[in-house]
């Protein structure tokens, strides 16, 4: 059975109750209740093509969106061009949510890959907190984690050698694409490029190839 329905304009739309993410075991099961509301809070998927933005430094986000399936990045651009990339986003992370929250996003969200997202309205985040709390405490557990990710990567390129950085990144990204279940066999093709890893570590292309 195809976990999907037909939604507007005959977008194809993962149904909450055959979302491929519950089967995964590092997430908490929801409560009936809990499933109901999900199920009305989403209103659709966004389905875009590898290098789209989804979000964009500066603007602020009317919503919030958790990846479903594909890769996409987190990153901020000076004004020279030159970009540092923070993070990277898997199925089950939630992205926007600081541009929900604050007067805007400090930082852009692009595909990395082909990426669908399910698409939640900020206007109904406060039903969410106040009607379901311990769905807000998942939210607030995932903006702790980000902040783990980020802490890490702050003291990654801080402190660690080029080559202690790249290996920490890598090993990093694996164990994260494992339990999304996207390696196989202990492997993975990673979606990036050494530009990407480049811009992730805060070195040049020339050293990152050499690294």
């Amino acid at each position: 059975m195809a976990a999907s329905i037909i939604g507007k304009n005959n977008e194809r739309v993962t149904s909450c109750d055959l979302c491929p993410l519950r089967a995964r075991k590092e997430l908490r099961a929801f409560s009936a209740e809990e499933l109901a509301f999900i199920k009305q809070f989403k209103i659709s998927e966004l389905h875009l093509q590898s290098g789209a933005t989804v979000l964009q430094q500066g603007a602020r986000s009317d919503h919030l969106f958790t990846v479903l399936r594909g890769w996409a990045i987190r990153y901020k651009t000076l004004t020279d061009g030159r970009r540092q990339i923070l993070n990277y986003a898997l199925p089950a992370d939630l992205i926007g949510l600081q541009g929900s929250v604050l007067e805007q996003m400090e930082h852009s969200v692009e595909a990395l890959t082909d990426v669908t997202l399910c698409v939640f309205p900020r206007a109904k985040l406060w039903e969410l907190y106040s009607g379901f709390p311990s769905l807000g405490f998942d939210i607030t557990w995932l903006a702790a984690r980000e902040e783990q990710i980020l802490d890490a990567a702050l003291t990654n390129i801080g402190r660690r050698t080029a080559l202690e950085r790249t290996a920490y990144v890598l090993l990093q990204l694996f164990v994260r694409a494992k339990e999304a279940g996207l390696t196989r066999d202990d492997t993975i093709q990673f979606p990036f490029t050494q530009q990407h890893l480049a811009d992730t570590l805060g070195m040049s292309l020339v050293h990152t190839n050499k690294t």
